[in-house]
């Protein structure tokens, strides 16, 4: 049992590296962290820009109902499905999310018990030890297709489950009828269900699905115990602005939105007003999805993998290697490419053996990467 607070992956990685230099005769990529390496769109910096003389106000906690309104029509336009202001809180991000929620939902249970994936988003782990729960690991490995499970006796035990549908690292999606499958598991066992799909408008040609349309597909239409979380980090290229929203179940998310009061984490009013551009705006994340989408059919092409091997969704890739470590240094040192080993992302060994690869600069730069990146896998095992 963990119980610990761990080095983030980053720290682990500037670690592993501290001795090594990468070749000044080659270019640097940096393929490990998911920051969106493309200018955040005008109609968001103006909007920003244009309401800053509100940062003389105090912004509400719960958010600006314009704001509000502008997530709604997101998920209305993007999932097909009507909520109502009651069913969503805007967030700052959903990083604070995954943090505070758990402490919030588990606090005063007897033995609060969380699920989530292995490997995993490291907040996750860091909200389950600061809420000191016990924690279930669902491991994500070849065998099940990298999908999470939980036994008989887990499902009766957990009360928080997260899910990560489109997942980072792996890039496996969670379909309609397995989102389905596990919204009856929350309701037959009553555990409530966090899905982090921050990652769902990053995909090549299918739209993944939304753990709330699998509530409708599962007789739930009130979204009982189930949240989703989203944000326009990756959407709008957009990660400084910090926007994010958790809808769904309307009785747990009252008792969410007074906690909230307490946190200090409302987004101030200029944010908020260049979030609502940024929610209501259908076009630009849309070109920006067609970059990633290139970007994910290099990486097919130029690294001669199959679909099984690369999903198409989000912008990662999840690269088996052999030694992840050791692949790290020799791509670095020799090649001057970054990327981040996966036993850094998992527990209990799972995510060994794998590389993470965030493909976030334009088509041109992450060609170029790919490249290098191919060429330091040959190298590799050609000396293994």
């Amino acid at each position: 049992m963990l119980d610990t607070f761990q080095s983030y992956p980053f720290e682990k990685l500037r670690a592993l590296l501290s001795q090594s230099t990468a070749p000044k005769e080659k270019q640097l990529f940096t393929l490990t962290i998911g920051e969106p390496q493309f200018p955040t769109p005008t109609n968001i910096i103006k909007a920003w820009q244009d309401s800053a003389p509100l940062l003389n106000k105090y912004p509400k906690s719960s958010g600006e109902d314009e704001l509000k309104r502008a997530q709604l029509d997101f998920i209305r336009a993007r999932f097909g499905l009507e909520l109502h202001l009651g069913q969503i809180i805007p967030t700052f991000g959903t990083r604070e999310v995954l943090f505070n929620f758990p402490q919030f939902y588990l606090f005063g249970k007897q033995t609060p018990t969380i699920a989530y994936p292995n490997p995993f988003y490291q907040i996750y782990e860091g909200a389950a030890l600061a809420a000191k729960a016990r924690i279930v690991l669902m491991n994500l490995t070849q065998k099940n297709n990298f999908s999470p499970l939980l036994s008989e006796q887990e499902l009766k035990e957990v009360d928080l489950v997260i899910l990560n549908s489109p997942n980072n690292p792996t890039g496996r999606i969670l379909d309609l009828p397995s989102l389905s499958e596990w919204v009856q598991k929350a309701l037959e066992y009553d555990f409530v269900i966090i899905n982090d799909e921050c990652y769902s408008e990053i995909y090549e040609h299918t739209k993944p699905p939304s753990i709330l349309e699998a509530c409708i597909h599962a007789g739930n239409p009130t979204f009982k115990n189930i949240l989703a979380l989203n944000s326009i980090s990756k959407r709008s290229s957009a990660p400084g602005l910090r926007s994010g929203f958790i809808a769904g179940d309307e009785s747990i998310l009252a008792k969410y939105n007074l906690y909230r009061t307490y946190l200090g984490c409302a987004l101030p009013l200029p944010l908020q007003k260049a979030a609502t551009i940024a929610w209501s705006d259908m076009h630009t994340p849309e070109s920006i999805r067609h970059i990633y989408a290139q970007n994910l059919s290099l990486a097919r092409e130029i690294l001669s993998l199959n679909k099984q091997q690369l999903c198409p969704y989000t912008f990662y890739v999840w690269l088996e290697v052999g030694d992840d470590e050791d692949f790290c240094k020799f791509a670095y040192e020799k090649y001057g490419v970054l990327t981040l080993p996966g036993s850094y992302l998992g527990r209990n060994s799972e995510g060994k053996g794998f590389v993470r690869i965030a493909l976030v600069y334009d088509n041109d730069a992450t060609k170029k990467a790919l490249l290098a990146l191919k060429d330091a896998l040959h190298h590799y095992k050609s000396l293994k």
